[in-house]
């Protein structure tokens, strides 16, 4: 599946470079696995590459199992927090990392197929896109705390984003680069970058891809991280509508009220001026009933807007000061790295 009109791709003898950039958060029974499949992937591949594991504060023995496949197998590079913050900030840490012309992620779970990886560049070449986003569609997961929640999250995100994917939760995706570039992330956003790519003008296109049961280790993942998805999602569309001109979503609020405040008014001035021509109007003389949910909404309002003030700020006072949203503790690479 194709979203825009691609550009004619360049003529180049050589192909572009590749880094791979994986968050690993407890996944000890799936390093060793996940790097042979990495290293039987890229090794055949024919152009430079760099494998980047990130570990995302783990409580278990991944750290000891991803050095341990680093001394083994060539172009790893490792980078591990000094405590959990998160899939986004582990993205984050792995994409500042790359030095390569094209950035891969992916899952640690072996859900995600390092094989298909050759298949999502061959893509991305054919018609230099920007992005090229993977889509599960023989998804291996439950049905109803899975797959069903992330259906709706799907069509959501597409509707509200306009950015149409069937799978924006698949974390296997390719990504040119430069296209990355000042593309801070913060929550739960690493799953919205497509939408922020096109933001600046990227063409995306969608590829089916393998999608395997989890055979070990536990998901970290759940409905209450849904619900996080949805806040960011507001964020999402605050940021790609409106970071421009705020006062164009905020004045249509305040004519709104305005509005309202207007029409009672003139109710109020008519009933004094004619004396019960709005007797009919029973909820007039009842304060309450009419004042009340004009309370209630203006709360909701201003804790929405006072909400997405703040993400800006953060964005602000992280961009402007070069402000990370992980902390990292040590690294390590292949020798020769």
């Amino acid at each position: 599946m194709r979203l825009g009109m691609p550009h004619t791709a360049p003529m180049t003898t050589t192909p572009a470079s590749l880094s791979v950039v994986i968050p690993v958060f407890n996944e000890e029974p799936n390093v060793a696995s996940l790097a042979q499949k990495l290293h039987d992937a890229l090794s055949t591949m024919g152009r430079a590459y760099e494998i980047i594991l990130v570990d995302d504060g783990s409580r278990d023995a991944s750290w000891e199992r991803l050095k341990e496949e680093a001394a083994r197998l060539p172009h790893f590079r490792l980078i591990r927090f000094r405590r959990n913050f998160g899939q986004t900030a582990a993205m984050s840490a792995g994409i500042d990392a790359a030095k390569n012309d094209v950035v891969v992620t992916l899952d640690a779970d072996l859900q995600n197929d390092p094989a298909d990886i050759p298949r999502l560049l061959a893509e991305l070449e054919k018609n230099d896109y920007a992005v090229v986003s993977g889509w599960r569609k023989d998804r291996k997961d439950p049905f109803l705390n899975r797959r069903l929640p992330s259906i709706l999250a799907n069509g959501l995100i597409s509707n509200i984003t306009g950015v149409k994917l069937h799978d924006y939760g698949c974390t296997l995706k390719a990504y040119r680069r430069e296209v990355l570039q000042g593309i801070r992330l913060y929550g739960e956003m690493h799953r919205f970058i497509p939408a922020l790519c096109s933001w600046v003008g990227g063409d995306i296109a969608e590829v089916v891809v393998t999608h395997h049961p989890r055979v070990a280790g536990v998901s970290k993942y759940g409905i209450g991280r849904t619900f996080r998805v949805i806040l960011d999602l507001f964020t999402v569309k605050f940021l790609l509508r409106f970071t421009g001109g705020p006062m164009q979503l905020f004045g249509k609020i305040a004519f709104f009220f305005g509005g309202a405040a207007a029409l009672m008014l003139l109710v109020v001035v008519l009933d004094r001026l004619f004396g019960g021509g709005v007797e009919h109007l029973y909820l007039v003389k009842r304060p309450f009933w009419v004042i009340t949910p004009f309370m209630l909404l203006a709360f909701c309002m201003q804790f929405i807007s006072m909400g997405l003030l703040a993400e800006v700020q953060i964005r602000t006072y992280h961009e402007s000061q070069d402000k990370r949203i992980y902390s990292i503790r040590e690294t390590f690479d292949s020798p020769g790295a």
